[in-house]
């Protein structure tokens, strides 16, 4: 782990998608500052990704090394997938991609940010989480578990992988053998894993069900396939954790052990996330945290620490007797349902005022419907291709308005809203279109509930 940067030194490395979450940005620098020869190229262009670019621009600076970077903006070229030592690809980048192909076809090796990190770093403990909802709070209180148990433990702990603004590979400037790294995983990033042909030491599959069927193409065994790639390469002395309704989908040939998470095994815990998904999502964090024979009353007492993840059914506050809850990470119709249930649970059926819309997923939405007309008081949609399916396609029979932006969406929902009503904000679609992504929605939205009285 100390000669890291010896093996990336002088490199010619290709960096496809630099991006704006933070990510690409950070292991572009780390790759600078190792004294990596970059081209960094993406599909937005220098005035889109300006943040960014400035940030390296300035790092270039301040940093001593002489740092050869290229920018690549507003296309990518073929000759960028040539005659290089390395290409890293970041999540999202198409399956078919030509310039992905074309690397392959000059024997060029293709890197993700975490598998990478791995391959740098096998001496570290990798906890991945994935799933298609549950995967940010069972990483969330994972990380936050072990971490306030740090000195038990004797070890380091770390997060990575898919959470907002952290790179991995920088990691391998501060971790140790033995470490821990708690890592979120998206089926993108678990593609570098697949490639790879190596799993997390634990893994945790929380949920599968339809997503992201615009990049798949409609096809659900693609979308596992790459979501598999968490437990196929484990070995015998490794750990899999599933919720109970993953487990029938799994099919695994190695001989690591399968744990089912239970919550009957949760008396007395006390967590502030309400709904029985959340608590199957804490029974797989406490499983975890079993593994390392951290004694149950520590692990207890850092739950009811746990302040909950925002974006996730986050409470946010109360505004004349109506309470607001942030659930911007719920991207897909199951997400945006399972929020409504968690709420309707605690006895909120008929008072649940949702602000939805976005970014059409290619999703069948029938269900979601008839959950908004059972469930819900009224309906506040923004704009979108998903909204616009909506009202295509569906006959919405509760009150319902189509506002023209979020900020107006919620001074709506508060005009519909009586005391003790809720507002959740919950989207049920992608941010694409109106937001460059889902922080800037998740940002916007909080912050005109901060101004609000």
């Amino acid at each position: 782990m100390n000669d890291f940067c010896a093996y990336f030194k002088d490199k010619k490395i290709t960096v496809m998608g630099l991006g704006l979450l933070g990510r690409g940005l950070g292991y572009t620098k780390f790759l600078a500052e190792c004294g990596a020869d970059l081209i960094v190229t993406d599909l937005k262009t220098k005035e889109q990704l300006k943040a960014s670019v400035e940030e390296i621009t300035n790092y270039e600076l301040r940093i001593k090394n002489k740092i050869k970077i290229k920018f690549v903006l507003g296309k990518h070229r073929l000759a960028d997938f040539r005659n290089r030592d390395m290409i890293i690809k970041a999540a999202g980048v198409p399956l078919d991609s030509i310039y992905i192909k074309e690397a392959q076809k000059n024997g060029i090796p293709i890197e993700m940010d975490v598998s990478l990190f791995i391959k740098c770093a096998p001496e570290v403990i990798l906890i991945g989480i994935t799933g298609t909802r549950g995967k940010s709070m069972i990483t969330a209180l994972t990380y936050e578990i072990l971490k306030q148990n740090e000195k038990f433990l004797g070890v380091k702990v770390h997060i990575g992988g898919n959470v907002r603004g952290v790179a991995t590979l920088p990691l391998l400037k501060k971790v140790k053998a033995g470490d821990i790294l708690v890592a979120e995983l998206d089926s993108w990033q678990l593609q570098g894993f697949g490639d790879a042909k190596i799993s997390p030491h634990i893994s945790v599959f929380t949920s599968f069900m339809p997503d992201h069927m615009n990049f798949y193409g409609g096809n659900m065994q693609k979308y596992f396939s790459d979501k598999a790639n968490i437990f196929k390469y484990q070995k015998e002395r490794d750990y899999l954790i599933v919720r109970p309704h993953v487990r029938k989908l799994i099919n695994k040939k190695n001989k690591s052990k399968m744990i089912i998470a239970d919550i009957k095994k949760l008396s007395g815990y006390k967590f502030i996330v309400p709904g029985e998904h959340q608590r199957e999502n804490l029974a797989c964090a406490v499983e975890v945290a079993g593994l390392f024979k951290i004694p149950i009353s520590k692990i207890k007492n850092a739950v009811k620490k746990f302040k909950g993840l925002e974006g996730r059914l986050q409470y946010v506050k109360q505004i004349k007797g109506v309470k607001v809850y942030n659930d911007n990470n719920a991207t897909t119709s199951e997400a945006t349902i399972a929020g409504i249930k968690a709420l309707f649970q605690e006895g909120k059926e008929g008072k649940i005022i949702l602000i939805c819309g976005g970014s059409d997923k290619n999703l069948d939405l029938s269900i979601f419907v008839n959950v908004l007309n059972t469930f819900c008081k009224a309906v506040v949609f923004i704009p979108g291709s998903g909204t616009d399916k909506i009202f295509k396609n569906y006959k919405i029979k509760i009150q319902h308005k189509k506002i023209k932006d979020l900020n107006k969406a919620v001074k709506t929902a508060l005009g519909l809203a009586s005391r003790e009503d809720i507002i959740l904000f919950s989207p049920a679609f992608a941010s694409f279109g109106q937001f460059n992504n889902e922080y800037e929605r998740n940002d916007m939205f909080l912050n005109i509930i901060k101004k609000l009285k």
